[in-house]
């Protein structure tokens, strides 16, 4: 079982922005490769506090986080899991950089000492539609995707301009004294080297567009809106060392033509006659496994609600699954023949139709209380 990010950067629930960023460049410094060359215990503790301030840095992913776990962005092969050095690097190295000499170059876990990065891949974007089944049940995708590639035949030599570092420093003679300022190279965009050669169909990178199948293992339980991610199936990066960027997946729900979905319970509407009301029968009904058969006691009341335990969708932090909770509404005939209406003039002062609640009849407000407890 992963380890709780809050538990990882060592702050509480309610910790701000700025507590979470303070405890993050606590832990990078500390772990830093260059503080512990050698150390694999020390990186993978690096890795895992990068990954949690990933998460708990960006608003929108530690709400997730907070309501989801760890399988708000797993899912089976999602997430921030697997972030490699260059990742951690290249996104964080505002937040220790200054700590270690500026840059985010790093020599002890057999990095790109002397300040070379590898520039990583643009990330893709797609949206996948799900019935409600497939979210109850889980599903594997096969989705077709465009992807940026290296063409095949494409070679790259050492950028002159930045002798492959993939920044420019600059020396400057100010009033305060000499200032030492490092830019991206505008020659290679970074990555330290140029194209040599390149194919005819390849565009000025280097680079072409090619369709590719991507299997997308989605978890049961998610919900309209969430956003996976696989790594490493974006565009790959130009160059001999770029590392190619994430495929991000848009989950869309595609709306059931009888079952309303809220969070993990669903709602279905069960319409039965006076009679079956008044003598009892049995309905099938639709669940997202199946069919099911469900019996109408004789005497059902419009408005009762009958929950079938653990026919809704199962929760995405393996903590059970929801409800089906049938309401059912006995309906009311528009229009009678003449014999419908003399049965019920002579019903009118019959005892057996004059409404007598019971204790257990509760109203609709008790049920409507019931139903969100």
């Amino acid at each position: 079982m992963k380890e709780d990010f809050y538990d990882i950067l060592g702050v509480s629930k309610n910790a701000t922005a700025a507590e979470i960023k303070k405890a993050y460049r606590k832990k990078a410094i500390e772990y830093h490769p260059d503080k512990n060359p050698g150390d694999a215990k020390a990186e993978e503790m690096f890795k895992k506090a990068a990954e949690a301030y990933e998460v708990l840095s960006d608003p929108d992913k530690k709400a997730r986080y907070d309501q989801y776990g760890h399988q708000a962005f797993e899912g089976g092969g999602f997430g921030g899991g697997g972030m490699n050095m260059d990742d951690i690097f290249s996104q964080f190295g505002d937040i220790f950089g200054s700590a270690f000499g500026g840059g985010g170059g790093f020599s002890g876990f057999g990095g790109f000492g002397g300040g070379q990065r590898r520039v990583k891949g643009s990330n893709l974007r797609i949206r996948v539609k799900l019935t409600l089944e497939e979210i109850a049940n889980g599903v594997d995708k096969k989705i077709k995707v465009k992807r940026k590639k290296v063409a095949q035949g494409t070679t790259y030599q050492t950028c002159g301009t930045c002798n492959g570092q993939g920044q420019v420093t600059r020396i400057q003679n100010t009033i305060l004294g000499r200032m030492q300022t490092a830019s991206t190279c505008s020659t290679c965009g970074g990555t330290g080297q140029v194209i040599d050669k390149k194919p005819a169909n390849a565009d000025a990178h280097g680079m072409l567009t090619s369709e590719e199948t991507v299997s997308i293992k989605i978890p049961a339980g998610v919900v309209d809106g969430m956003q996976l991610k696989v790594s490493g199936k974006g565009n790959e990066a130009p160059g001999g060392n770029g590392v190619a960027g994430d495929l991000l997946v848009v989950i869309e729900e595609v709306p059931h033509p009888t079952l309303q979905r809220e969070g993990d319970n669903l709602h279905y509407d069960l319409y039965i006659s006076f009679s079956d009301a008044a003598l009892g029968t049995s309905k099938e009904i639709d669940t997202v496994t199946g069919k099911v058969r469900i019996k109408i006691e004789p005497g059902t009341q419009s408005g009762k609600i009958l929950r079938l335990r653990k026919k809704g969708v199962p929760s995405l932090n393996s903590y059970g699954t929801g409800d089906l909770l049938v309401h059912v509404n006995v309906w009311t005939p528009k229009s009678l023949n003449k014999e419908q209406k003399e049965f019920f003039e002579n019903m009118r002062s019959d005892d057996h139709f004059q409404p007598n609640p019971e204790k257990e009849d509760k109203s609709f407000f008790e049920k409507v209380k019931d139903m969100f407890s």
